[in-house]
């Protein structure tokens, strides 16, 4: 009798934990490319967030721009995390995935409930770079070069360096 209420345990929990396992990898395997909405829970720069997705935090990095680095104070760095975190913190966004980095960040366009895309808004703010290693759309590339021919946020310096040169020049270090 014993016996067959520890198989019945054991069958219960190898079911409760396949089935855990199960949910946890569907939430990151049906993010691929899908639209989904989520609240902007933290801010680690300015190309990069966390959003709450069904009660599990998702780590998501702005497509088709790159922000100064925080880390190693980059200039600008602070500016531009503050830049993403006024624009969406705290905020329900639409998410539109595209896929996952290397890293397991959900690469994304994030838009406002005021409709608002915040990739963009952050090269018009001169915020950010367009990553032309990783996009080749042209509305990122001439939100870019108004914002420098406005010499708008970063823009400001005249020897503004691009956030993976910055990281290439650490790498030496």
């Amino acid at each position: 009798r014993k016996n067959l209420k520890f198989k019945i345990l054991k069958y219960f929990l190898l079911l409760l934990f396949s089935y855990v396992y199960c949910f946890s990898q569907d939430v990151n395997a049906n993010l691929r490319n899908q639209t989904f909405s989520a609240k902007v829970i933290g801010i680690s720069d300015g190309d990069t967030m966390e959003v709450l997705f069904r009660d599990k935090p998702i780590k998501i990095r702005l497509a088709h721009i790159d922000a100064p680095e925080k880390r190693g104070t980059q200039p600008f760095g602070n500016n531009s995390k503050k830049a993403l975190s006024d624009l969406c913190f705290g905020k329900i966004v639409t998410v539109q995935s595209e896929k996952y980095d290397r890293y397991k960040r959900l690469i994304a366009v994030i838009i406002t409930d005021k409709n608002k895309n915040v990739n963009k808004e952050m090269l018009r703010l001169g915020m950010a770079w367009h990553y032309k290693k990783y996009s080749n759309n042209a509305e990122y590339a001439q939100l870019e070069n108004l914002a420098r021919k406005n010499r708008v946020g970063l823009w400001q310096d005249q020897n503004a360096i691009a956030p993976w040169l910055w990281r290439e020049n650490k790498k030496k270090k």
